[in-house]
């Protein structure tokens, strides 16, 4: 699976819109002094639309146009100690990752995962979970992982992530991978009003064949740092949920495998800069 704009102004401007009437509805809603959804059941939602596409530092789109993140995610509480989560994840292009190819459309990947959440105590939480990585314009072959997620609820939460391929190649290689990833997702209040800044840090290495380029395994995958400001709609949950507008820049340092993947020109770039402003919900 080689997961490898003139329409980013548009989309933007669709997001601002989309805010601006989301604003509207939850505010004419009178926002509830409990939580409306107080039950075992979650929903999440969103759509993004970032300025290129990366997945674990692998370029996915030569070409990018409009690139569009949509998906949707069901929590269950299992008691106070545990839950599943099972979910939807949808990338949609216009450039060349979709249907700036002829006879292509534009549904570039679609994953399907379930997960399952552990709390080991101490604000730990271990999580197992399957996912399918599938692509409905036939760009790649189905993958599918099998993952393991150790994540501390602390000011800097820190997590570490093990994904073992079971069948395909996230690099289009010749053999299933093994992948490390370690990060820490820090975020402050800006304000008193809910807003938010985090600075997310994350680092994706191969423990074997995972990034599979220039004739060998390059355990080196990427290193990845950004900002991302979530500004919420309401100040309190309503029966409209509760919405965010959300958006930031993140830069990625290439290994020499990834790097081989992100060419411009004809040449390899060891680094790269995504821009990225969408709209999410929780109820």
């Amino acid at each position: 699976m080689n997961k490898t704009s003139s329409l980013v102004s548009r989309s933007i401007r669709f997001v601002l819109a989309a805010a601006m009437l989301l604003t509207f509805a939850t505010g004419t809603a009178r926002a509830q002094d409990a939580d409306p959804n107080p039950g075992a059941i979650t929903l999440t939602t969103g759509i993004d639309f970032p300025s290129v596409y990366f997945f674990r530092g692998i370029r996915q789109e030569a070409d990018p146009k409009l690139t569009m993140f949509a998906f949707g995610d069901v929590g269950i509480a299992l008691g106070s100690r545990a839950s599943v989560n099972f979910g939807v994840w949808n990338s949609l292009h216009t450039g060349t990752a979709g249907s700036d190819v002829t006879d292509n459309s534009s549904h570039y990947e679609e994953d399907f995962y379930v997960m399952l959440n552990l709390s080991a105590g101490h604000g730990v939480t271990v999580t197992p979970f399957f996912t399918a990585y599938t692509s409905p314009n036939e760009s790649f072959r189905t993958v599918k992982e099998l993952a393991f997620k150790v994540a501390h609820a602390s000011k800097f939460a820190p997590y570490g992530l093990v994904a073992f391929e079971l069948s395909g190649q996230a690099d289009g290689g010749s053999e299933e991978g093994t992948y490390a990833e370690i990060g820490i997702a820090p975020s402050w209040p800006l304000g008193g009003n809910g807003v938010t800044v985090g600075i997310p840090v994350k680092l994706g290495f191969s423990l074997s064949d995972y990034y599979e380029a220039n004739g060998k395994d390059n355990g080196f995958g990427f290193f990845d740092i950004g900002a991302l400001f979530t500004v919420p709609f309401s100040s309190a949950p309503t029966k409209f949920g509760t919405w965010n507008l959300h958006g930031g820049v993140n830069y990625i340092a290439l290994g020499d495998g990834t790097k081989s993947f992100n060419v411009k020109d004809g040449t390899p770039e060891g680094n790269q800069v995504i821009g990225s402003i969408g709209i999410g919900m929780s109820y």
